[in-house]
C-alpha cells in the first residue's frame, strides 16, 4: 500500500502557504496498549449478560486459560509491545483490513455512509483553494485534547483499489506523476474528465458552471452513450475485482480507469428521482442512487468523495469510508455548505470568461463478457436495493497519533440493568483514551497470525464471534448546519442507526433490510420514540423532587408521524397510548418509500 506522504512541507499555491504537518509536529502520543488482564477482564463483563450460562462459564473458562501466566496471551501481548515501540500506532493496519479492505460486500449501504443535505431549490437546470488545516481539538468528553490531522490528507488523495481477496487503499502521491488536476462528472451513467487546472490557472466558478453544461448537453447525445460501468463498482469486492481485471485488457479501459483513480474527485450530476423527496427518500437516494432504474449507476464507489447533485434538488455526499471517519466528512461537507450559504452571489449563472477545451467523455471497450458482468452487477444491486444484542458504538481515538476508533461496547450489564429498572458513562472515556477493548483482541488475533501460531481458542469461541455481530451498529455525527448522516446495517438482520445531534433537536436515521423477519424500522423507531419519553419522564420527576415549585412546567411539544401504507406488511402503526402524554418530546418524521428492499426511517427529535 502507498503511504500518504507524512513528512512536513512548506509549499506555495498562489497566494497561500500550505503546510502539511506530522503527528509528531503536532506532539499527538502514541496509542497505548492496555494491560492484557484489563482487557480480558472488561471482554467477560461486556459478555456475561450476553451469553447464556452454560456459553459464559465456558467462555470464562477459556478466557482464564488464554491470559495465564506464561500462556499463549502473555507471548501475543508481549509481541504487541514491541510491535508499538517500532510503529506509529500500533493497531491501524491490523484496524484498516479487519474493518474495511478484508470486507467483501459491495461498498453501497453495507458500508459508504451518506451525508444528506437539505434540498435545495435551483433557479436553472444547473445552478449547482487548498489552505493550511487548522488544528482540530475534541469536543465533549475531554475537551480540548488537540487530535490528528491526518485523515484530511485523504479526502481527495485516495482510492480503494479491489482485490480478489483484500483491498489496498492506494494514496496518490507521486514524486513522478504530477498531482491530480482533474474531476469526473457522472452524468446519466456516463463519466466525463473536466480539469480544473487549465494552462496552471484554476478554473473559477463561473469556468466550472460552462464546463458542466457542456457536460450535460454532451450526456444527453445518445448516440454517444455507452454502459454504465459505474455499476460494477457496485458490486461485492470480490467480484468487483474480477470485473476490473477483465476491463484492464483493453488499453482504453485503462485508460479510462486511470483518469477516475487519480481524479480529485466525483461530482454526480443525478436525473430527478421522481419520488416525493422526503428526508428518507433523499437519504436512501444518496445510499444506492434509487436503484438501476435511477442513478445506481451513476456512481463510481472506490472514491473517498462523490457530491451528489440531482436535478431535484436532492444533494449529498456519498464516502468510501476506509481512509477516513465521519467527523472528517461532516467537516469537509460543513465548509461546503457555509461556503454556499455565505457567497450566493458567486453561485450564478455566467458566461465564461476565456475559451475552454471542451471536457473529454471517457471510454470504454466493452466485450460481450463484461455486458454479462454488468447485467450481474445490476441484478444485485436491484436486490440489494426486545433483547440485548452486541452493539458497536463508534469512538474517536484520533487523540493518538493515526488513530481512528475503537468500540466503546454500549451494551453493557449497566445499560441492561438502566432498561430495566430506569446508569453507565465510563466506557466511552475508556474507549476514546485508547483503552477500548475491540482493538486489544484484534491485535492478540492478528498477531498470533503473523507469528503463524494456531488461532487461539478465545478467538474460535462462540462468545467473540457473537461479540463481533454488531446487531446494532451507532454512530454519534454532530452537525451544525441543517444536513445528516445515514447508513445501513453491518449484518443482515440488523439496524444502522445513526444520530446527528444538531443546536436544538438530533435526527435519528434508523435503516434495516426488508428481507429480514427479524428487523423492522418502524418498530425500532416506536421503542426509540418511547425511550425517549421515557428519559424525559425520568428527569422531570428528578427535577420536581430537586425544585418542588418548577412542578408541572415546561413546554409542550407536539409529535407528527407520517407512515407510508405500502411497506410489505411491516408497517407499524402508532401506539394510541402515546396521545395521553401532555408533554411529547420529540418531533417524528418517518416517511418508507416502497422502491428499495432497504427500509429507512428519520426522526427528528426536539
Amino acid at each position: 500500500m502507498q503511504v500518504l506522504d507524512r513528512e512536513p512541507k512548506d509549499l506555495v499555491g498562489g497566494d497561500v502557504n500550505i503546510f502539511y504537518l506530522t503527528n509528531m509536529d503536532l506532539g499527538l502520543p502514541k496509542l497505548p496498549l492496555p494491560a492484557l488482564k484489563d482487557t480480558l477482564d472488561m471482554y467477560l463483563r461486556c459478555m456475561k449478560h450476553l451469553l447464556t450460562e452454560e456459553q459464559f462459564n465456558k467462555t470464562q473458562n477459556t478466557v482464564k486459560q488464554f491470559g495465564a501466566p506464561g500462556g499463549v496471551g502473555e507471548l501475543l501481548q508481549s509481541k504487541l509491545e514491541e510491535r508499538r515501540e517500532k510503529k506509529a500506532n500500533w493497531v491501524y493496519d491490523y484496524w484498516l483490513n479487519d474493518m474495511y479492505l478484508n470486507n467483501r460486500l459491495a461498498l453501497p449501504v453495507n458500508s459508504s455512509p451518506v451525508m444528506v443535505f437539505p434540498q435545495q431549490h435551483f433557479r436553472a437546470p444547473i445552478d449547482s483553494s487548498r489552505r493550511a488545516l487548522p488544528m482540530d481539538y475534541a469536543r465533549g468528553q475531554l475537551a480540548g485534547t488537540p487530535l490528528c490531522m491526518e485523515q484530511y490528507y485523504r479526502l481527495f488523495t485516495s482510492y480503494r483499489l479491489p482485490g480478489p481477496e483484500r483491498d489496498t487503499l492506494v494514496a496518490q502521491e507521486s514524486s513522478v506523476m504530477p498531482e491530480p488536476e482533474h474531476i469526473i462528472v457522472a452524468c446519466k451513467n456516463q463519466f466525463f474528465v473536466l480539469d480544473v487546472v487549465i494552462n496552471f490557472r484554476r478554473l473559477n466558478e463561473r469556468d466550472l458552471l460552462t464546463q458542466l453544461e457542456k457536460i450535460v448537453k454532451m450526456a444527453d447525445n445518445e448516440e454517444e452513450r455507452l454502459p454504465p460501468i459505474g455499476l460494477l463498482t457496485s458490486d461485492g469486492r470480490t467480484e468487483w475485482a474480477e470485473s476490473r481485471s477483465v476491463l484492464m485488457r483493453e488499453s482504453t479501459n485503462r485508460d479510462s480507469l486511470d483518469m477516475i483513480e487519480r481524479c480529485l474527485c466525483l461530482v454526480c450530476l443525478d436525473d430527478a428521482s421522481g419520488s416525493e423527496l422526503s428526508d428518507t427518500t433523499r437519504a436512501m437516494l444518496m445510499l444506492h442512487g434509487g436503484g438501476v432504474a435511477k442513478n445506481g449507476g451513476n456512481r463510481w464507489y472506490d472514491k473517498p468523495m462523490q457530491f451528489v447533485v440531482g436535478s431535484d434538488g436532492c444533494c449529498g455526499v456519498v464516502c468510501e469510508h476506509s481512509p477516513f471517519e465521519g467527523i472528517v466528512l461532516v467537516q469537509c461537507t460543513e465548509y461546503l455548505l457555509k461556503y454556499m450559504i455565505g457567497s450566493p452571489s458567486k453561485l450564478v449563472r455566467a458566461a465564461s470568461v476565456s475559451e475552454l477545451p471542451a471536457p473529454r467523455r471517457l471510454r470504454w471497450k466493452c466485450t460481450p463478457e463484461i455486458h454479462k458482468l454488468l447485467a450481474s452487477s445490476a441484478d444485485k444491486l436491484q436486490r440489494c436495493h426486545g433483547r440485548a444484542v452486541s452493539t458497536y458504538e463508534s469512538a474517536s481515538i484520533r487523540r493518538f497519533q493515526e488513530g481512528r476508533v475503537d468500540n466503546i461496547r454500549s451494551a453493557t450489564p449497566e445499560a441492561l440493568a438502566f432498561l430495566k429498572a430506569m446508569t453507565d458513562g465510563k466506557l466511552s472515556t475508556s474507549a476514546i483514551t485508547g483503552m477500548g477493548i475491540d482493538n486489544h483482541l484484534l491485535g492478540l488475533r492478528e498477531i498470533a497470525h503473523e507469528l503463524k501460531m494456531e488461532k487461539p481458542e478465545i478467538f474460535k469461541d462462540e462468545a467473540y464471534l457473537i461479540s463481533n455481530q454488531f446487531i446494532l451498529s451507532t454512530s454519534q455525527v454532530p452537525t451544525t448546519v441543517e444536513m445528516f448522516c445515514c447508513y445501513g446495517p453491518v449484518v443482515p438482520n440488523g439496524y444502522g442507526a445513526c444520530y446527528n445531534p444538531q443546536s436544538d433537536h438530533i435526527i435519528f436515521c434508523v435503516s434495516s433490510f426488508r428481507e429480514s423477519p427479524q428487523t423492522c424500522s418502524a418498530e425500532f423507531v416506536k421503542c426509540l420514540v418511547q425511550g425517549l419519553l421515557d428519559m424525559r419522564d425520568l428527569c422531570k420527576k428528578y427535577m420536581s423532587s430537586s425544585n418542588p415549585t418548577e412542578q408541572g412546567k415546561g413546554q409542550t411539544l407536539e409529535m407528527h408521524t407520517q407512515t407510508e401504507t405500502n411497506w410489505q406488511n411491516k408497517t407499524q402503526q402508532r401506539p394510541a397510548d402515546l396521545s395521553k402524554h401532555q408533554q411529547i418530546l420529540p418531533q417524528v418524521l418517518v416517511k418508507t418509500p416502497d422502491q428499495t428492499k432497504v427500509e429507512a426511517q428519520t426522526q427528528t427529535s426536539t
